[in-house]
């Protein structure tokens, strides 16, 4: 009898740990993650300030794999996380292209919300794909968005990485949204060199990242996508409902965080760090002491 009393009881221990697996209750640590990036370093830290100075013990688990990252959080492995509305919908939830910000996170927010995981307030900021020109072409020429670089594409050298002119989100892709771009010259070169290509006179226009810490510079234009050919980006916080639920002041100090970044100064952001090679965290700090 005594035993069958001990196993009973051990039985319901067992279900109790494992009802309580991924769970946190109110008193333990919010675990802030982030990506390997300096873009998604930078928010992470602003998530992780913010949560401190709210009186949360807070730890930091940045740099995971992105192909792990949204396990990690499913998992409790992580409580938040700085994600990206349109790698949501097409990568982790596998949907097809949208281009409209409010119908992505809409939709996104229905996916994460039937898996226990809750989407915070997105960001203006959109860290998205783009076309990026001099500010020299685009005064001359009066190129300010993708529309007018395919009425004036006979004037633009254009470059890029070589798989860029055939790929469906790339110039093929654009061509068939915007009609053909007859460059005045296409070149191909590594993607990490676009920059200082560009800036030594040798191409127009590239593509780009929205975000990207050398568009806070006055040398470049980034071109408005005015037919919305490209998936927005808008950067998203990712938490779990158990998270939410337990702290009820979380949701509001995140968004507060993320209702200070539009794109701008997400490109300001970066470029301390990319550019001018500043510590992430010192830019963060500086940044969250300024709002």
């Amino acid at each position: 009898m005594k035993k069958k009393i001990m196993a009973a009881a051990l039985c319901a221990v067992m279900i109790f740990a494992l009802a309580a697996c991924g769970q946190k209750s109110a008193d333990e640590k919010i675990i802030v993650g982030s990506k390997g990036f300096t873009e998604n370093l930078i928010l992470s830290e602003l998530y992780a300030l913010a949560l401190e100075d709210a009186g949360y013990q807070v730890e930091r688990t940045y740099e995971v794999q992105n192909a792990l990252i949204n396990e990690a959080l499913v998992e409790g492995e992580i409580d938040i996380y700085p994600e990206y509305t349109g790698t949501a919908l097409m990568s982790i939830y596998q949907q097809p292209m949208e281009s409209d910000p409010q119908k992505v996170y809409d939709t996104v927010k229905g996916l994460y919300e039937a898996d226990g995981l809750v989407p915070l307030d997105m960001c203006a900021a959109n860290d998205g794909q783009g076309l990026v020109i001099t500010k020299e072409a685009s005064e001359k020429y009066g190129i300010k968005t993708i529309s007018d670089l395919q009425k004036k594409a006979g004037s633009i050298r254009f470059g890029s990485t070589s798989d860029f002119y055939e790929r469906e989100d790339g110039l093929a892709g654009l061509a068939q949204h915007y009609g053909e771009f007859d460059f005045k010259s296409e070149n191909s070169f590594d993607d990490s060199l676009k920059y200082e290509i560009m800036l030594n006179g040798e191409v127009d226009c590239v593509p780009a990242y929205t975000t990207d810490a050398q568009l806070s510079r006055d040398e470049f234009v980034l071109l408005e996508d005015d037919k919305n050919f490209w998936p927005p980006y808008n950067i998203m916080p990712v938490t779990r409902q158990d998270i939410v639920d337990d702290n009820p002041e979380l949701a509001e100090t995140i968004n507060r965080i993320s209702a200070a970044i539009d794109t701008d100064t997400m490109q300001q952001l970066n470029a301390k760090v990319d550019i001018d090679k500043e510590e992430y965290d010192d830019v963060a700090a500086e940044f969250y002491a300024s709002l």
